[in-house]
C-alpha cells in the first residue's frame, strides 16, 4: 500500500520528558512527560516498560523526588508557565497532589530529603524575593526553620553531607560568577580560594562528611574537577579535559566513582573518575546531549537525553550497554525524513571563530530558502539535540542555520563573558557575519532569508530586523525583549541583582541600552512580522511584545500578533506548541513568493 507523506504536525506530535527519578530499590521509575498533551508524572514498574499515569494536574514539572522509603513522590510544579514552582506530594501509586510547601506567587527550588526522610530541605523566595532563604521543614511535625538567608546574591542549596552538619551552598552573582560555599557551624566558607574573582562553580557533591568534589573554572577558562576538604579548608584541582567544560556531577557511593558530564560545543560526553585510583575514563553514549544523570544506590546509571534526529528518552547502563527504558519517537516519520546537522565554523568581524549548526533539506524538497535561528539564553547554546521545529522547517524545504555566537555556553568562560553588558553589538555582528557566510557559500540570497528566534533569540530577531532589514524576507519574534530598560525593570526579583552586569545599568549605561534596544529601530522594521507571546511569562513579560506591536502598528506596519493566555516562557501544552509552530510555518509559506 502507498501511504501519505508525513504532515507538518507529525513532527510536533512528539513526547518530551522534563525530569525523572528512580526509587532506591529501582523497582519504580517516575518521569514527567506530555503523553496526554499536557505534562504529568508517569511511572514504569521496572524492569517492565509500560508507562502508567500518576498525576493529572496538566502542568510543567521541574522536579520529581522519591521519599526515602519510596512511599510517596515530591513534585515541583508551576501553573500555566508562571515558573512559581510549588512542592506537592503524591503517593507512589498516584493520586491527587497534596500541598507540602506552597506559597502563592512564590517559587520553591531544589528539594532534598534528610537521610532519615523526616526533614525536607529547600530554597524559596517566599520571604525574600531577591536573595532567598534555605529552609528545613520537618515532614512529621510540620515545624520549619531557616538554615541560611542569602544577603548579597541569590543563594541556593545544592547538596548536604550525609550526617547533615555541612551544606553545599551556591551564590549566583552572574551567569559567569557563581561561587560554591560550604555552610557549617553557621559559617559560610568559599570552596575556591578567591570568591571575588569571576569564575563559576557549576556542580558539586559531598562524597563524605569532609570532602566535596565539584566542577569549577577557577583560574581557568574551562571547568574542571576539583575537591575541597571541609576540615582543613583546602582547595585542590583534580583533573581536566582539553576543550571540555565539566558540568553535572554525581557520586556512586557503592563503587566510589564520580560520573561527570562534559560539554564541548554542541555535544556532551560522560566521564567516570575513581576517587580511589584517580583514574578517568569515558563512556560511549547512545545520545549526543545529556539532560539529566542519575546514579542509583546499586551503582546503576540512568541518563535522559537526545540527539538532533531522536527525541528525548531515558536509558539505563547495563553490562550489555545502554538500554532504552522509554521509546519516544517521531510518529509516522522515517529516518530519512530527519536532518542531521553539519557543524560548521566561520570567522566573525574581529576574527573570533563562531560554530554553527547547518541543517539541510533533502534535495528533492529544497525550496532554496534559509531560516536563520539565533538561539535564546543568551548564555546558552544550540546543541545537537532534537527540536521538532527544526525538523519540520527542514522537511518543509528550508535550510536552517543556528549559530553559537559570542556569549554562548560550552566554549569557555572568556567566550561566554563576551555578551555581558553587550547584548546588541558583538553578538549582533556575529549573526550578521553568519548571514554573510550563508550568502557567500551559496545557501542564501540577500533579502530572501527568514528570521526566527525566541527569548534572547527573539530579541536578536527584532534587533537584526531593525538594523539589518535588507537581509530578510519576513521575521518571527517569540517572547523576545523589545526594550532593554523595561526588560531590566520587569524581570523576576531574584534576577535583579545580576541585571547590571548581565545587561547593563539603566543610568550608567543609558546610551548603550538605547543603542542595543530593538525599539530604537522601529523605522528599520519594514518586513512582515509575526510576534508570539505567553501571557504568564515571568521572564519576558507581555508588555515587551505589546509595546513593539503597538508601536509598529501605529506606523502602519504589517504585523501579526498571537498571545497564549495559558502559557509562560515556552510551550508547556502540546496543543499550543502545535498551534504556534504551524502558524510560524504558515507565515513563512505565505511570504515565500510575496
Amino acid at each position: 500500500m502507498k501511504f501519505k507523506e508525513p504532515r507538518l504536525r507529525h513532527f510536533f506530535e512528539t513526547y518530551g520528558i522534563e525530569t525523572f527519578a528512580v526509587n532506591e530499590d529501582e523497582s519504580q521509575l517516575v518521569y514527567s512527560t506530555n503523553i496526554n498533551g499536557h505534562y504529568n508524572v508517569w511511572a514504569l514498574d521496572l524492569p517492565n516498560q509500560y508507562p502508567y499515569p500518576l498525576t493529572f494536574h496538566n502542568q510543567t514539572n521541574r522536579g520529581v523526588t522519591f521519599s526515602k522509603d519510596g512511599s510517596f513522590i515530591l513534585i515541583l510544579t508551576d501553573r500555566d508557565g508562571d515558573e512559581n514552582d510549588q512542592i506537592y506530594a503524591t503517593p507512589s501509586t498516584g493520586g491527587e497532589l497534596q500541598p507540602l510547601r506552597t506559597h502563592e506567587g512564590k517559587k520553591h527550588i531544589g528539594p532534598l530529603f534528610s537521610e532519615d526522610g523526616n526533614t525536607l530541605y529547600y530554597t524559596s523566595n517566599k520571604e525574600d524575593p531577591t536573595y532567598m532563604k534555605v529552609y528545613a521543614f520537618n515532614v512529621k511535625d510540620g515545624e520549619e526553620t531557616i538554615i541560611l538567608h542569602g544577603s548579597d546574591a541569590p543563594t541556593y542549596l545544592l547538596d548536604k553531607s550525609k550526617e547533615e552538619p555541612n551544606y553545599l551552598i551556591m551564590k549566583h552573582f552572574s551567569n559567569t560568577h557563581v561561587i560554591g560555599y560550604v555552610f557549617s557551624n553557621n559559617e559560610l566558607v568559599s570552596m575556591t580560594p578567591d570568591p571575588e574573582s569571576q569564575h563559576v562553580v557549576a556542580g558539586g557533591t559531598f562524597i563524605s562528611e569532609d570532602e566535596v568534589y565539584f566542577t569549577t573554572n577557577y583560574q581557568a577558562d574551562r571547568t574542571y574537577l576539583a575537591k575541597y576538604n571541609v576540615r582543613s579548608q583546602t582547595f585542590e584541582k583534580v583533573i581536566e579535559v582539553d576543550d571540555t567544560d565539566f558540568t553535572h556531577i554525581t557520586y556512586d557511593n557503592t563503587n566510589h566513582i564520580l560520573y561527570i558530564v562534559g560539554s564541548h560545543g554542541v555535544n556532551d560526553s560522560l566521564f567516570t573518575y575513581s576517587v580511589e585510583t584517580d583514574e578517568m575514563s569515558i563512556i560511549e553514549l547512545p545520545i549526543r546531549v545529556i539532560d539529566q544523570l542519575h546514579v542509583a544506590k546499586s551503582g546503576a546509571v540512568y541518563i535522559l537525553g537526545d540527539t538532533s534526529t531522536a527525541t528525548q528518552n531515558i536509558y539505563r547502563l547495563s553490562e550489555d550497554g545502554w538500554k532504552p527504558l522509554t521509546s519516544h519517537r517521531v510518529p509516522t516519520v522515517k529516518e530519512e525524513h530527519l536532518s542531521t546537522p553539519e557543524v560548521v565554523q566561520y570567522q566573525s568581524f574581529d576574527g573570533t571563530t563562531i560554530e554553527a549548526l547547518l541543517f539541510k533539506p533533502v534535495q528533492s524538497k529544497d525550496n532554496g530558502r534559509v531560516v536563520f535561528w539565533p538561539h535564546g539564553g543568551p548564555q546558552a547554546a544550540e546543541r545537537d539535540s532534537f527540536r521538532s521545529l527544526f525538523q519540520a522547517i527542514v522537511y518543509e524545504g528550508y535550510t536552517l542555520f543556528a549559530p553559537n555566537f559570542r556569549g554562548s555556553s560550552g566554549y569557555g568562560q572568556e567566550f561566554m563573558q563576551l555578551v555581558e553588558g553587550d547584548w546588541g553589538h558583538g553578538p549582533r555582528l556575529d549573526n550578521v557575519y553568519g548571514l554573510e557566510w550563508l550568502i557567500q557559500q551559496g545557501y542564501a540570497t540577500k533579502g530572501e532569508i527568514f528570521l526566527l528566534g525566541g527569548s534572547y533569540g527573539g530579541y536578536m530577531a527584532l534587533l537584526l530586523h531593525g538594523r539589518h532589514q535588507d537581509y530578510f524576507k519576513a521575521v518571527v519574534d517569540i517572547f523576545g525583549p523589545s526594550n532593554l530598560f523595561s526588560f531590566i525593570e520587569s524581570v523576576p526579583p531574584h534576577w535583579k541583582p545580576i541585571m547590571a552586569k548581565w545587561v547593563g545599568d539603566p543610568i550608567q549605561d543609558k546610551e548603550k541600552l538605547i543603542e542595543d534596544s530593538p525599539i530604537t529601530y522601529l523605522d528599520g522594521m519594514t518586513k512582515p512580522m509575526y510576534v508570539i507571546q505567553g501571557a504568564n511569562d515571568p521572564r519576558v513579560v507581555k508588555q515587551e511584545s505589546d509595546q513593539i506591536v503597538e508601536a509598529l502598528r501605529n506606523k502602519g506596519r504589517k504585523i501579526e500578533y498571537l498571545v497564549l493566555e495559558d502559557e509562560g516562557h515556552g510551550f508547556s501544552k502540546k496543543a499550543n506548541e502545535i498551534r504556534v509552530y504551524e502558524e510560524v510555518l504558515r507565515f513563512f509559506r505565505d511570504h515565500l513568493t510575496n
